[in-house]
């Protein structure tokens, strides 16, 4: 990836180091040489300032890459993730069903590094390259293909401390998205965008639990269900179940909108033991301004792929998501739209020095 980018100060000046570096094939995809690449790549550059953002079709261009990057970039769940040493539950007064799901997890557990090397792990700092692309809402309930066309391509950094101390940065196109959670609250914001920051009660990123953070997945999956076995990607998978209970839905919501329900799946390879794919569907009721209830239904699907050992943890390195979002309600004809992200690491690096609390505060008001 691309780590490096023209001065925009002073041209004959050293070269600035991206906050969050870009895949090179974009960098590629802005000239036929290097010298034209680096031009427009300055142009591209200084086209990022606010007086830019005003203009009516960069102003929806972006509204609709923010739309992009915080459905399908950076989704977060609505749960609590519990950490502890020990993935060993008591099995007594458990139904066949729990136990057997304890046991999934326990060979997940010993398929991703085993549980010394999982506790072994308090921090990451991780980047890779993601492309996104998504269909216009339709009003229709048939399948939708996403247009090849629309895609776009950018890259993440991604720091974690544990499942409520987490700060990503999305750069896609031009547009920057940052999204973040203290332990107190979380928060999201766009560098393009002229409002204030978003913030909510604090939950973990949903792409921890896209094969990067196994020790979080495992504790997530211990109070999940055996509900049967299904074949993904021709490998035989046993599939978990997580229901979202009412108080932690309650404690979710907020003024203007209510979690109506959220639901987990995981499917784990029998052979390897490791998470293929992860998914989830979450209802959310909203209040508009005019007191009529509008639905938004979010189904997400993650697969993950070519996993590799980083100091002892196997992880995810590829993987992809499909999002399908469907809006409905009194007042809104039914509409349908499906969003996809590819992505792939770049680096992975554990145990940061120098990582503190005071790294995922949210940007000043």
């Amino acid at each position: 990836m691309r780590k490096l980018c023209p001065n925009i100060d002073k041209e004959d000046g050293l070269e600035t180091v991206l906050e969050v570096p870009i895949p090179e094939e974009m960098f590629k995809s802005m000239g036929s040489n290097a010298t034209l690449r680096w031009q427009n790549m300055l142009t591209w550059m200084r086209a990022q300032t606010s007086d830019k953002w005003s203009a009516p079709i960069i102003a929806g261009r972006l509204n609709e890459l923010r739309f992009l990057l915080y459905l399908v970039g950076s989704p977060l769940i609505p749960l609590q993730v519990q950490l502890g040493h020990s993935i060993h539950r008591p099995v007594k007064d458990c139904s066949i069903q729990a136990s057997t799901a304890k046991y999934i997890v326990q060979q997940y557990v010993a398929a991703t590094g085993g549980q010394a090397a999982l506790n072994s792990v308090q921090s990451m700092c991780i980047t890779g390259e993601i492309k996104i692309s998504g269909s216009e809402f339709q009003q229709s309930d048939e399948n939708i293909e996403v247009r090849k066309s629309t895609e776009e391509l950018g890259g993440f950094v991604l720091l974690q401390k544990n499942p409520d101390l987490w700060c990503i940065e999305l750069v896609v196109s031009g547009c920057k998205v940052i999204c973040g959670s203290n332990g107190k609250l979380s928060w999201r914001h766009s560098s393009n965008q002229q409002t204030p920051i978003s913030k909510g009660p604090p939950r973990p990123l949903r792409r921890f639990l896209q094969g990067l953070d196994p020790r979080s997945t495992a504790n997530l999956f211990l109070d999940a269900t055996c509900i049967g076995e299904k074949i993904i990607n021709e490998e035989d998978c046993f599939i978990l179940k997580l229901e979202t209970s009412p108080a932690i839905r309650e404690a979710q919501s907020g003024p203007n909108y209510e979690i109506i329900h959220h639901t987990i799946w995981g499917y784990f390879s029998q052979r390897s033991g490791l998470l293929i794919q992860f998914e989830d569907s979450r209802l959310l009721g909203m209040k508009t301004k005019g007191n009529d209830d509008v639905f938004w239904e979010t189904s997400t699907e993650s697969v993950m792929e070519d996993y590799k050992y980083v100091d002892g943890v196997n992880i995810a390195h590829s993987g992809k998501t499909r999002v399908t979002v469907f809006r409905y309600g009194e007042q809104s004809a039914n509409h349908k739209r499906e969003l996809e992200e590819k992505w792939k690491l770049d680096e992975v690096n554990f145990n940061v020095w120098g990582l503190t609390n005071e790294s995922f505060l949210p940007p000043p008001a």
